[in-house]
């Protein structure tokens, strides 16, 4: 039965939070995801849940990963960016870095 691994989610890197000029709402983050190039294309992702796995140092339920929920909420501008929103929001040190964008719920 064994075989290759299947990936139940698509990477994506967090660019920051929303700003204007002079501020920025940390509750809405701007996420790049992998292969989405158009407007068009983020429609599918609308509604996806979305997990930012970090390290944490105290172990807690039996493991020292944990994780922040969100969900895509729309998209941002024309080049396949996208807006999200997470349960707590996301710490500064997350910036640049990766989250899981999973293919649930679908819409389909």
């Amino acid at each position: 039965m064994g075989g290759e691994r299947v990936r139940l989610y698509v990477k994506a890197q967090i660019l920051g939070f929303k700003r204007s000029q002079a501020n920025q709402y940390t509750h809405t983050s701007l996420l790049s995801i992998e292969g989405v190039k158009t407007r068009k294309e983020v429609v599918f992702y609308l509604g996806k849940r979305i997990a930012y796995v970090y390290k944490a140092k105290t172990l807690k339920q039996g493991t020292y990963y944990r994780a922040i929920w969100g969900r895509v909420m729309r998209a941002h501008g024309n080049t396949g960016t996208v807006k999200a929103k997470f349960l707590h929001n996301l710490p500064p040190a997350s910036m640049g870095g990766n989250v899981r964008v999973f293919l649930f719920p679908s819409r389909v």
